[in-house]
């Protein structure tokens, strides 16, 4: 049996199964609790979502899926409800992501480190600029969500984690403190991320990118100023133009297209298959790169492999800095067999190069 396998019919029986035996007894007879983060909601009708999608297994494929076997949230039972046509609703708001507690804690860095009121007309004005953030999906939303009570309740989770704030803190998350000692170790940086993204949403530039891919989301990709200038930062490396300009500036100028950090060449490797194909990197620090138009020189040639380690862990470094790191490891191993070239590299080579950086 493979779960998520139902159809929408499946769905409409078990949910005449639901009408029948009545809630409590429902829930009771296939062994799920109610719905702690998402309801299936049909002509005016509320059910829990995952009793829902567990039981019409039950009608799609002989037995009906057990509790621990799946999750009710997006990654299955909300998301095979909609799959089939269904609104599934929130019931609780969506964790405060990275972005938004930026912007909350730039609020709270202005007001000398003490959290707002909910009358406060910041808060009001945060709280709408908040729910225009692309961030969370509208179903992920309640009719509460970042209402002025959230946000100004957010405000003392911050103020109350400030080393100075001697009271007792509120119910604040790790991400709340990750976020504050950003700001108290480089406050003029992420005061100007505050204002990039503050921008970027009120000029509708940040609203108008495409949602990021799995690829993009992953733990692989860190970037402590947020999802959204991270967004709009892997939009400009991706730009097919802007990536076809910088080659072509590249060959006309008699350089090659080997990465500029361990010197790997996709043609010297693949052949045919990889000729004129290489990465192309945004050098400009988020918190640099604002609302002006990439330049070449703002761009730089990188295999797919080094990009990903630029983009690993923050901060990240520049395809010299990560050059330079690569050159030092090989040189203190003693082993020059692999040496970085400038320009073309061989494959016994960059396969030494990699197998260094794994």
């Amino acid at each position: 049996m493979r779960r998520g396998a139902i159809t929408r019919e499946s769905v409409l029986q078990a949910l005449v199964e639901h009408d029948e035996l009545g809630r409590e007894a429902f829930l009771s007879k296939y062994g799920f609790g109610e719905a702690r983060s998402y309801v299936l909601v049909y002509e005016g009708r509320e059910y829990d979502s995952k009793a829902i999608a567990g039981v019409a297994h039950k009608w799609a494929q002989d037995r009906a899926l057990a509790p621990h076997e799946f999750s009710g949230g997006k990654d299955h039972a909300a998301a095979w409800l909609k799959r089939l046509g269904f609104q599934v609703r929130a019931v609780k708001n969506p964790d405060w992501a990275r972005d938004e507690i930026i912007l909350a804690c730039h609020l709270v860095m202005t007001n000398d480190w003490k959290g707002l009121d909910a009358q406060d007309s910041r808060v009001i004005e945060l709280s709408a600029l908040l729910q225009l953030l692309p961030i969370h999906a509208d179903a992920d939303r309640t009719d509460k969500f970042r209402n002025l009570n959230g946000v100004a309740r957010k405000t003392f989770d911050i103020a109350t984690r400030h080393p100075d704030y001697r009271g007792k803190p509120t119910n604040g998350g790790a991400l709340d403190v990750e976020v504050l000692h950003e700001f108290l170790a480089r406050p003029d940086q992420m005061t100007e991320v505050a204002r990039l993204i503050r921008v970027g949403i009120t000029s509708g530039e940040l609203q108008a990118l495409a949602q990021p891919d799995d690829e993009e989301l992953d733990d692989d990709f860190e970037a402590p100023e947020g999802r959204l200038l991270l967004r709009r930062h892997r939009a400009r490396e991706r730009s097919k133009a802007l990536r076809k300009k910088k080659i072509d500036s590249v060959l006309r100028k008699g350089g090659s297209l080997a990465c500029e950090a361990c010197g790997f060449d996709f043609e010297d490797v693949y052949g045919e298959r990889g000729a004129g194909y290489v990465e192309c990197h945004h050098v400009v620090p988020l918190h640099e790169a604002g609302e002006g138009s990439t330049k070449l020189s703002d761009l730089a040639l990188i295999c797919a492999n080094c990009h990903r380690m630029i983009h690993r862990r923050a901060p990240w470094p520049t395809p010299a800095e990560l050059r330079t790191s690569i050159q030092h490891r090989r040189s203190t191993r003693g082993n020059t067999s692999a040496r970085i070239v400038p320009q073309r590299s061989k494959p016994a080579e960059h396969a030494a190069i990699q197998a260094d950086q794994q």
